[in-house]
């Protein structure tokens, strides 16, 4: 199934793509009139389509039906500390987003060897991994925010922050409770300072740990998210 990603989709009964959406359909894969296609708007819908004009550069079609995706799962909240290498941080983007997470925010933290981001990049990323594992809806995606921040703010979710120091805090698989909507924390190379994790507990984060591998931080990343997806499979 191929998906076509238009954000400002309405329940119209025609939708015309974008000229590199429609060109990716019509001179890419081929596809003409009456061939039928799948747009997704980045909220969880997915939209049943035929194509009924297959002009390369305005590409029409006629919408069917439409269909939600499950809301079900709670919901799993990563900040985290971007890369000095960028690219890894992209990778964590896109796995996390292919395994299934709501939203991201970089983090700037005291260790932090990244202190600026193109979330333009990370959002291109999300956008692909989204159509590439066939889900319907986008992660919320943040600006770069202070460590102090991200802990100051109120947050519904059950709250975790994830250290190297041993301090003999509990595994996450261990603690995690199905059904529980969460946010964690991930610090850069270096580790979050003790002055950080400090600050965290007394806002009520929990430390935790993904096991005696010291793992890089967007490792660190997406075995939070395999285990929070795998908990509420």
């Amino acid at each position: 199934m191929q998906l076509f990603y238009t954000p400002d989709i309405t329940n119209e009964k025609s939708y015309t793509l974008s000229e590199s959406e429609s060109k990716h359909a019509v001179r890419v894969l081929r596809l003409k009139n009456s061939d039928t296609i799948t747009l997704i708007d980045g909220k969880g819908t997915f939209y049943n389509t035929i194509i009924v004009n297959d002009n390369p550069k305005k590409c029409e079609v006629s919408i069917t039906n439409t269909n939600k995706e499950s809301t079900l799962k709670p919901t799993l909240h990563i900040a985290i500390a971007p890369t000095k290498n960028n690219d890894r941080t992209e990778w964590f983007v896109e796995k996390c987003t292919e395994i299934g997470i709501n939203q991201i925010t970089p983090m700037l933290c005291k260790h932090s060897e990244r202190k600026k981001i193109k979330l333009e990049r990370y959002v291109k990323t999300a956008v692909s991994a989204m159509k590439q594992s066939l889900k319907a809806t986008l992660p919320i995606l943040c600006e770069l925010t202070k460590f102090s921040d991200v802990v100051n703010q109120s947050f519904q979710e059950k709250k975790y922050i994830a250290h190297c120091y041993n301090e003999k805090q509990k595994h996450f698989k261990d603690i995690l409770q199905k059904r529980e909507n969460s946010l964690i924390l991930i610090g850069p190379e270096g580790d979050f300072s003790q002055e950080e994790i400090a600050l965290a507990i007394e806002k009520g984060f929990e430390p935790i740990t993904f096991g005696a591998s010291r793992l890089r931080t967007e490792t660190a990343g997406v075995v939070a998210c395999t285990i929070f997806n795998l908990m509420n499979e």
